[in-house]
């Protein structure tokens, strides 16, 4: 199936006409429960969704673009993730009337595939692994570079990708994560994502509590309020790192009783998420002034608190990797092994992802190009794209400017950005 040039729902070469998606390509949603969400339930569910490691690189980024800059490019992204949800949300309600039988769209994929067929599906799926597992990648940089911060190595053996004490870290991992992975199903690791959301604040409430102690005693140096053009690009991609979530628009939605008022939760949830991860960001930023670092946790002075924030934080991202990656695990099975599982195609995965992790120096810098790149399509481009292949028959010259202009603001961001991002970290990995 997919949407013709007048945007009418035409039938493609599925051997069901009955249906408009054929069983074997619906999506599931593991995580969620069968049971409708009310309001509360789905607010919980996108802040779940949304809050990751990417708010403990927020500082290190505001001190490279100004924290005026930074401040005003997090809230630009809140505004345009949100609208590019919506216009997911509102082309999924509009093809839904179209639907046959018991069809439904039930996932980012699902929609790709109604609206441009095999293409659709298979541009989408591409974006969901690449952003999966560029998160996952950000993970083990992140356990890597703290466990040396914790507990400082010597050196490693002297050969590639085993000559720092981060790489022997991440090598640690693997073993582990290839037995997490193998589990087929996530009953038994899902509540280890909620264990891991509470740790996240509690870590965001006690590199707080210190961010204002430290900036009660001193006011630090070189506290910028702008930057340049090239950290405004790099301050995008991780903002946009930060707040990529577009993914579970649908599923959510799906699930919410009053489905009028999702617009409103979404917006509640978006605004409070911002304005944490900006207050965060500043405090962190006027805390340590020039001297942030990438991971902010790496500032704070060693201590049984701070030594616990930071074993917390790994074990639980630890946790998280198999569930982050298995979205990236379905696309696989589901194209490649008829949708059955798959143990050694999980474990090339997770070791091609430990190899990436093994070669990226910094976190941020990571953060910022995952950003640019995958999740401004996700995020941007995709959702204006789709809305517009449905509802360009019937848009006024209002909404065709405003979805052409999303697309072409995502493109733009998106080149621009990744191009700025691996300047910058090749310009870093030369100084390893």
């Amino acid at each position: 199936m997919a949407f013709g040039c007048n945007g009418e729902a035409v039938i493609g070469e599925s051997s069901d006409n009955a249906t408009l998606l054929p069983k074997e390509e619906e999506e599931e949603t593991p995580l969620l429960e069968n049971c409708k969400s009310c309001l509360p339930k789905t607010f919980g569910n996108f802040f779940i969704a949304i809050v990751g490691a990417g708010v403990l690189g927020l500082p290190y980024t505001f001190m490279k673009t100004g924290w005026i800059t930074g401040v005003l490019t997090l809230f630009a992204v809140v505004v345009l993730t949100y609208h590019g949800m919506m216009l997911l949300i509102h082309t999924r309600r509009r093809l839904d009337l179209t639907l046959i039988g018991d069809s439904k769209i039930s996932s980012f994929g699902d929609l790709g595939f109604v609206v441009c067929g095999p293409v659709g599906r298979f541009v989408v799926d591409v974006m969901i692994v690449l952003s999966q597992s560029g998160f996952c990648i950000g993970y083990l940089i992140f356990i890597g570079n703290t466990l040396c911060h914790l507990v400082s190595l010597s050196k490693g053996f002297g050969i590639p990708l085993f000559s720092s004490a981060k790489s022997l870290y991440i090598w640690g991992c693997l073993p582990f994560q290839l037995g997490l992975t193998s589990i087929p199903s996530l009953t038994l690791l899902a509540p280890l994502s909620i264990f891991a959301d509470i740790a996240q604040i509690g870590a965001m409430g006690v590199v707080m509590v210190e961010d204002v102690q430290m900036f009660m005693n001193q006011f630090p140096s070189g506290i910028e309020a702008f930057g340049t053009i090239s950290t405004f690009y790099y301050g995008l991609g991780v903002a946009l790192y930060s707040f990529e979530g577009v993914g579970m628009a649908i599923p959510l939605e799906t699930e919410m009783k009053d489905k009028s008022k999702y617009g409103k939760v979404l917006a509640l949830a978006m605004f409070f998420i911002a304005l944490m991860y900006g207050t965060f960001g500043v405090m962190g930023y006027f805390a340590y002034g020039s001297s942030t670092k990438d991971i902010v946790l790496s500032n704070m002075e060693k201590g049984v608190l701070s030594t616990s924030v930071k074993l917390g934080l790994c074990i639980n991202l630890f946790f998280t990797f198999p569930l982050m990656l298995n979205p990236a695990f379905e696309v696989f099975e589901r194209r490649f092994s008829n949708g059955n599982y798959c143990m050694w195609m999980r474990w090339i995965l997770v070791l091609g992802v430990t190899m990436v992790a093994l070669l990226v120096p910094n976190f941020a810098d990571f953060m910022s190009l995952v950003g640019s790149s995958t999740c401004c399509a996700l995020g941007f481009i995709l959702p204006a794209l789709f809305h517009y292949q449905v509802f360009k028959g019937e848009m006024d010259r209002k909404g065709t400017f405003m979805d052409l202009g999303l697309i072409v603001l995502g493109v733009f961001f998106g080149v621009t950005g990744t191009c700025y991002s691996l300047i910058e970290m090749f310009s870093q990995g030369k100084h390893v």
